[in-house]
């Protein structure tokens, strides 16, 4: 396979593929990562898992690095990427929660169609160019529409993209009784995803402290001057490895309530570029430690 001016040969996965190998990086669906992470694991190797597969399983760390990079370092060999909404919404949550102490959190995606996949944008490109006999990602059309069902729906009716929004959430920020509801909608754009976020604080908080607090959290860009239009929108994060947040202001319906508009590319901070942060962040942890030894008398 060509790729940035050589070539890479693509060899069958096997169990037995994983010598010599620092850092496996797996991104092949939950079924693919439960029946050889093992094997790399066993081999030797660090596993950052994309999938859903091992995201709960209370012995793997489910981490972002601007959240709860201490995780990092632990484990059994896995470290889990979590659900690209969930990651976009925590590095927001965490500085804030650090601050003034979230009681509450209402959360609604307009998720880009990238998040479902290949075959999801084939569907969308061939309904906007009218084309007939067009394959379905979707249950319904998703060219001028928007669906309410980004994943299939659990008991008790909320889908399970809404309950990984809960539950990923409550593990990253070691917080398992955090409140927090979701809901998740597929809309027509394929930049990134957007959230309007509704927060309620324990404390008394003033918006300018806010601004301050966002501007300056690592990993976040703030774009908050709707007077001149300027918002986060998905075309703008397209390919960007930041969160990006706006349109601040408070809810005056309930005590200490704030408004948020966040907005990240589900493909790069919401994906990869997280897997990578993780992989960076593990070989620093791994460097010191080897140099802390070295040092030893």
């Amino acid at each position: 396979m060509p790729f940035a001016g050589r070539d890479l040969i693509v060899e069958e996965l096997t169990a037995g593929s994983f010598g010599g190998i620092d850092i496996a990086l797996f991104s092949a669906g939950a079924a693919v990562s439960r029946e050889f992470a093992p094997a790399a694991v066993g081999a030797g190797a660090l596993v950052i898992d994309n999938s859903s597969a091992f995201r709960m399983d209370p012995g793997v760390p489910l981490a972002v690095p601007e959240v709860n990079p201490a995780v990092i370092p632990g484990g059994r060999g896995i470290i889990a990427n979590p659900n690209c909404s969930t990651i976009q919404l925590v590095v927001v949550l965490k500085p804030l929660h650090d601050r003034w102490k979230i009681r509450r959190v209402v959360v609604s995606t307009y998720q880009s169609v990238t998040g479902a996949g290949q075959k999801a944008v084939d569907q969308l490109e061939g309904e906007l160019r009218n084309e007939g006999g067009v394959a379905m990602k979707f249950p319904h059309r998703i060219a001028f529409n928007a669906l309410p069902q980004v994943d299939v729906f659990e008991e008790g009716g909320s889908t399970r993209e809404e309950l990984k929004m809960l539950n990923e959430t409550r593990k990253i920020m070691g917080e398992p009784d955090l409140n927090l509801t979701a809901t998740c909608v597929r809309i027509p754009a394929t930049g990134g995803h957007s959230e309007s976020v509704n927060v309620e604080f324990a404390m008394p908080f003033e918006l300018d402290d806010v601004r301050t607090l966002l501007r300056d959290a690592p990993g976040i860009t703030l774009q908050d001057d709707p007077g001149r239009s300027i918002y986060p929108m998905p075309v703008s994060s397209d390919d960007r490895d930041d969160v990006f947040v706006g349109r601040l202001r408070r809810d005056t319906t309930v005590p200490n309530g704030l408004n948020l508009w966040v907005v990240s590319d589900n493909l790069r901070k919401g994906a990869a570029t997280n897997a990578v942060q993780i992989a960076e962040c593990w070989i620093r942890h791994e460097t010191i430690s080897s140099s802390l030894i070295k040092d030893r008398p």
